[in-house]
């Protein structure tokens, strides 16, 4: 399912759907995901019917199902051409103020 031009809250779902799947694939009962992850059992039960959790939650059910290297591409800058490349590095330059003139 391509998530482009989702509502948010369908995007949310979706999250909540996949790591319903992973824990399934990997034959965890909820509440022992929940103990894992150092969750309340409703937080998880929340996340995987709706998607509507915090971010806190969504990481530690990540990092209790060892898929953290999932999150390893998210939200890196890609740079396409030469031009976005160059952009991208000066903006990762630290930058010092101007000094002020004493006149």
């Amino acid at each position: 399912m391509s998530l482009n031009l989702a509502p948010p809250c369908e995007i949310l779902q979706v999250l909540g759907q996949r790591v319903r799947a992973q824990r399934l694939a990997q034959g965890l009962p909820q509440r022992e995901l929940a103990q894992m992850a150092g969750l309340s059992l409703g937080a998880l039960r929340k996340l995987e019917s709706s998607g509507q959790s915090s971010l806190e939650t969504l990481v530690r059910a990540v990092q209790a199902l060892g898929l953290v290297n999932e999150l390893e591409d998210l939200f890196v800058l890609k740079r396409q051409s030469i031009a976005q490349m160059e952009k991208a590095e000066a903006a990762t330059q630290r930058q010092r103020a101007r000094r002020r003139s004493s006149t």
